[in-house]
């Protein structure tokens, strides 16, 4: 690759690693994301030129980036990369591109920059998960995602979409060609009526929908979710997977459908995807206090309702939320969350907005206990599944994996 980049990005490409090597030195990380500014700063077409001559597939949507990325990684092959920190803006970007000499690449990609690395890394495949309501106090409003996202894939090739999500059927019919992909929606109020003409969508109940103005789900698609397999026409594949709950059913349909389109064969590819068990943490299981602690990542409305809906019937639950600037500071999302999985558990809050936490679930008739700090929490029997946002899941991550 070295040889066809121009002088501009070979002097780019060695500032990102110099930058990334002094930051592990001093201890201040990997430094994925200074070193992504210092190389935009110097060659702000680094991603175009690090992404020539490989094979790329592009992962977004509100919720499943990380996960649908790395089970396309997996099932892809023992040569494919990406950006594994989930470090997903055009910075993430650069540093998976640098440090990563892999031929294929697999980049999740935060909703608000996937115009721009359609754009400049040229991929042979673009996922799109789904779309819903994240942290609306430092986000763009969903429906305006998907207005940016339809200019964005305009005559694009390659997309493979969700095609039960309207917001996500919206955005990808622009493109020039699309492999529509049934899979299951629980998170309909973000698409309550029409884009186009603004009057209700209605909705079937094997998740059809559409619009008295013609706007509807496509008739045609090449892959679904049905029973837990994966359907391709007259070739079923059973789904064995160890990552929990039907969210992860999806997230394997959607990342073998996309390999399916570049004719990856899809029972091999599955068959990748047995042993995977978590996820840059997220399923983890920790010892803890003479116990364990599985960790489990959501962070708005429709990823919490999704994970509540994946606890196992056993497991104690603890819940954590933060309202850090990654977070999102307005923590009212939580009233629009489902939390109704939790009825007759007792839940233990935690984070710093455990209070707010604790009044939700009370208003929902759930008994709440409110942990001040990880020292008082209970001490018990059994596995917990402890469910936190953003920067809660990473301080708890990190003090569990302290020796």
């Amino acid at each position: 690759m070295s040889s066809r980049l121009s002088p501009r990005s070979r002097a780019a490409r060695s500032a990102v690693r110099l930058v990334n090597t002094l930051s592990r030195r001093l201890g201040r990380g990997e430094g994925s994301v200074v070193g992504g500014w210092v190389g935009l700063a110097i060659d702000p077409q680094l991603v175009r030129a690090l992404s020539r001559g490989r094979e790329m597939i592009l992962v977004s949507g509100t919720n499943g980036k990380t996960t649908t990325a790395e089970m396309l990684r997996r099932a892809w092959g023992d040569d494919t990369g990406g950006n594994r920190t989930g470090s997903n803006m055009t910075q993430g970007h650069v540093a998976a591109l640098v440090n990563d000499p892999s031929p294929r690449m697999v980049l999740e990609v935060d909703e608000g920059y996937l115009g721009e690395i359609v754009a400049q890394a040229q991929p042979r495949a673009v996922v799109l998960l789904n779309l819903s309501r994240d942290q609306l106090d430092r986000a763009a409003e969903v429906r305006h995602l998907a207005l940016k996202w339809r200019e964005a894939l305009r005559d694009v090739r390659g997309v493979v979409a969700n095609a039960n999500d309207p917001l996500v059927v919206y955005a990808a019919e622009t493109a020039r060609d699309v492999a529509w992909v049934r899979v299951p929606v629980e998170w309909r109020k973000d698409a309550a009526s029409c884009p186009h003409c603004t009057r209700p969508l209605s909705y079937g109940p094997s998740g059809d929908w559409g619009c008295e103005c013609g706007f509807a789900r496509p008739a045609s698609f090449v892959a679904e979710l049905i029973d837990g397999s994966l359907s391709l026409g007259e070739l079923t594949v059973p789904l064995e997977l160890k990552v929990p709950g039907e969210v992860n059913r999806v997230n394997a349909v959607m990342a073998l459908s996309a390999l399916h389109t570049l004719g990856v064969d899809p029972e091999n590819a599955a068959r990748r995807l047995r042993d995977l068990d978590s996820v840059a943490g997220r399923y983890q299981t920790y010892p803890w206090r003479g116990r364990s602690v599985r960790l489990i990542l959501a962070k708005n409305p429709a990823g919490f309702g999704e994970a509540l809906r994946a606890l196992e019937p056993g497991d104690e639950v603890w819940m954590a939320i933060n309202s850090q600037i990654a977070d999102g500071r307005d923590p009212s999302w939580l009233y629009d969350t489902d939390v109704s999985a939790l009825a007759g558990r007792v839940v233990h809050c935690a984070g710093e907005r455990r209070l707010d936490l604790a009044t939700r679930l009370t208003y929902e008739g759930i008994e709440v206990r409110v942990m001040d700090q990880p020292s008082s929490t209970p001490v018990g029997e059994g596995r917990v599944s402890l469910v936190a946002n953003y920067t809660a899941f990473r301080e708890w991550r990190q003090m569990l994996e302290r020796p």
